[in-house]
């Protein structure tokens, strides 16, 4: 991009950088109303002319789905919002949410040259306001959609890896069936993160885009119950893989049975997806008044910082490193400081210790002390002995990370798998099975959203080059597949 007229490269460098509103921490910490409150206009396009305009845009390097970022930024920048929204949906599939949780501040912001000398730009919230404003004025932008093809692609999940891909794949001209196995679709962006941080209503909007474009989404559909990936072969003529790695891991210490004790894969759960937050709901969770959470991620804070919205008058991280070790957005921590939420750092939990009739009452934690960089690259934390104390509390909230599901690698014996349970790929994304593709969390392991994402979108271009290699074959063939019968309608279909 030329550069833009109006203000030089210094009188750039001279604009501060103009934080995001968000919402009092006194109020937004008794309900799940969003946090950030996002840029005006006026803020937008003033945080945009802080953009220089790079000769080497570092920043597109930092994001893995490869968003133009100078060129939607410099749109705005000239007041052009119909030529950012335009560019950026061209670029993400889903940038409403992107530009809520995705972490700039390590991929595209920490590239950014203005970060050498102060702050970078605040690429995400810009983004943000532009997917929004785009989002309310869909009539009146383009839509680049390829003539049919022809060929149909089955998209098994519908989190960001699987809605990504359908996105990508249905404006290329595919007819595109996605199959999720919850009863709405949007997989952990739906489940796992938290109203307050992505709106419901938001995701559903992101998902509608996708629908007008003519996805199809087939909702309480298992892939390995109520269908098998045998079927789906013979009847698409690709199949992409995108379920995630939603299996909780436990910390394997007494007392992790007690009543009071959830996963966070559950407890989110049931909060997002379920609407336990409600008295009326049909999947309840307990109201902890001490909560405490184990764990430093972003799955971490969520859990804690809805248990303060559930009204725990004490929520506590119990976390073994220190605050700077902490994996979790820095601005994720910093709201759950605001909204008082404790932090127990440098301890590790050894037990967790209930009354008579089988509630948690505390949990026994060791404090640690920092040793030698373990192959995370972070110092490993090693317990001090006899530093066993007790924490008080009613509840406990396991967010230490997930892992793979065998439900569908289980029941598909041409897929193969690492020793940890996670698809083997190869460098198009495709697995052992012909035809078969896959990406996100069931690949790389627990990871962020746009990480996923930026999966999702290089599995669609190599689908494509699949398609194109195979486009003499009769439709409906995948390379490989077998005939196969039909299981009973509905059967195994996840409980909505």
């Amino acid at each position: 991009m030329s550069e833009r007229p109006g203000l030089s490269p210094k009188e750039r460098m001279q604009i501060e950088r103009h934080d995001v509103p968000a919402r009092a921490a006194a109020v937004r910490a008794r309900d799940f109303e969003e946090v950030s409150l996002g840029y005006t206009e006026l803020l937008a396009i003033a945080e945009a002319e802080r953009c220089l305009d790079c000769r080497n845009p570092r920043c597109i390097d930092g994001c893995p789905v490869r968003v133009n970022i100078p060129r939607f930024i410099g749109l705005l920048a000239e007041g052009d919002l119909h030529g950012a929204a335009d560019s950026l949906l061209d670029d993400n599939a889903l940038p409403c949410v992107t530009g809520r949780v995705c972490p700039q501040e390590t991929q595209c912001e920490g590239l950014c040259l203005r970060g050498k000398k102060g702050k970078p730009v605040a690429i995400g919230a810009l983004e943000r306001y532009v997917a929004d404003w785009a989002q309310d004025h869909l009539d009146e932008l383009g839509t680049d959609v390829r003539p049919v093809s022809g060929r149909r692609v089955a998209i098994v999940g519908s989190g960001p890896a699987g809605l990504t891909a359908a996105g990508e794949l249905a404006r290329s001209g595919h007819e595109v069936t996605v199959f999720e196995a919850f009863h709405a679709p949007g997989g952990v962006l739906i489940y796992g993160i938290p109203e307050f941080r992505l709106p419901k209503d938001i995701v559903q909007k992101e998902v509608d885009r996708l629908k007008a474009l003519g996805v199809t989404i087939e909702v309480n559909a298992i892939v390995g119950r109520t269908w098998t990936l045998h079927e789906l072969r013979r009847d698409f003529d690709a199949v992409f893989l995108a379920v995630g790695a939603g299996l909780p891991v436990f910390m394997d210490v007494p007392g992790e049975d007690l009543k009071g004790v959830y996963s966070a894969n559950e407890y989110l759960t049931r909060v997002n997806l379920m609407g336990a937050f409600r008295e009326d709901s049909d999947t309840p969770v307990l109201h902890g008044q001490r909560v405490v959470v184990v764990g430093g991620g972003n799955v971490a804070m969520d859990s804690v910082r809805t248990a303060r919205r559930l009204g725990a008058t004490e929520a506590i991280i119990a976390y073994r490193r220190g605050r700077d070790e902490l994996p979790a957005r820095a601005e994720e921590v910093h709201h759950a400081e605001e909204e008082g939420v404790r932090f127990e750092l440098m301890v590790s939990p050894v037990r967790i210790i209930g009354d008579d009739e089988g509630w948690v009452s505390g949990i026994e934690c060791l404090r640690m002390e920092l040793g030698d960089p373990d192959d995370s690259g972070r110092r490993r934390p090693r317990a001090i002995p006899g530093s066993e104390h007790i924490i008080d509390c009613d509840m406990v909230v396991v967010a230490i990370g997930t892992r793979s599901n065998p439900m569908l690698t289980a029941s598909e014996p041409d897929l193969e798998v690492n020793e940890w349970g996670y698809l083997v790929v190869d460098e198009d994304g495709m697995t052992s099975a012909p035809g078969v593709f896959a990406g996100g969390d069931i690949v790389r392991g627990a990871a962020t959203v746009i990480l996923a994402m930026g999966d999702g979108k290089r599995a669609a271009h190599a689908i494509e080059r699949y398609l194109d290699q195979v486009s003499g074959l009769p439709t409906g063939a995948v390379v490989g597949a077998g005939s196969g019968e039909r299981g009973a309608e509905g059967e195994g279909a996840a409980d909505a």
